[in-house]
């Protein structure tokens, strides 16, 4: 009869996901897991594989967590302009909990030239990105909020390299009223 796990598995993954958003995948040993997450090595290997493999999942994680909280904010929005807002915002909210910057980002950096799997798993969640912003521009058109002549499959690719920029930013700049007046300057396009 197998064991069993003498650990959360979601508690651990999540640390895990914390120290590669905090160090990067490279700089990231498998000692440095194991001490940060605070199970055997021979644990890490028998529940999540590989560190590539643990990296993934991590990567996942923040998708289904982090990430789907920003957008749901966004999509339980009433206004486009404001959901468009909240993503812009979301990313620059300083918090205790969860590193600066953004995993995706680190892992398109780092990783994406030569991880042909991780470079998908950034472009799928980019497009999902794009997609959102192309659909809340959509919903603005509808309801007047947003003119007609806004081309939403240019606009949407804009906003989320726009995003993306901020999410630089944020590992680097202290100053909230500088990266407010960015997210001011993007969401000028809209008018």
């Amino acid at each position: 009869m197998a064991r069993s796990k003498e650990f959360d598995v979601d508690a651990v993954l999540l640390k895990a996901m914390k120290l590669f958003w905090s160090q990067g995948y490279e700089k990231t040993s498998m000692q440095d897991l194991v001490e940060h997450m605070g199970i055997h090595r021979r644990s890490i290997y028998d529940t999540f594989g590989d560190k590539h493999a643990l990296y993934l999942m991590a990567l996942k994680r923040y998708g289904d967590t982090v990430w789907s909280s920003i957008e749901q904010k966004a999509q339980s929005s009433l206004s486009a302009k404001a959901a468009i807002r909240s993503v812009m915002e979301a990313v620059i909210e300083q918090n205790e909990e969860r590193p600066k910057g953004c995993l995706m980002v680190n892992t398109a950096v780092e990783l994406a030239l030569h991880d042909s799997e991780l470079k998908g798993y950034v472009n799928e969640s980019w497009s999902g990105t794009e997609e959102l912003f192309r659909k809340l521009i959509l919903k603005g058109q509808q309801t007047g909020e947003l003119s007609a002549s806004l081309d939403a499959d240019t606009i949407a690719p804009y906003l989320n390299n726009a995003l993306i920029g901020l999410r630089v930013m944020v590992k680097t700049q202290n100053h909230t009223e500088k990266l407010k007046q960015v997210i001011a300057t993007t969401m000028s396009i809209l008018d």
